[in-house]
């Protein structure tokens, strides 16, 4: 699998929305912020690989 980058979009709670760095037209994800790193912000720049999410 191919690693994919996101931007931080907006934080809501306990959940963030995610877009697509490469793709910003495809519909942002919704994930649980307890799937992503503890430091992470909006406008944060995350990695997905392997099923990790690893802020850049």
């Amino acid at each position: 699998m191919d690693p994919i980058l996101y931007v931080v979009k907006k934080i809501d709670g306990d959940y963030a929305w995610l877009e697509n760095a490469e793709h910003p037209e495809r519909e942002p994800v919704f994930i649980a912020r307890a799937l992503l790193p503890d430091t992470v912000f909006e406008g944060a720049r995350l990695r997905f690989e392997n099923f990790e999410y690893t802020q850049l």
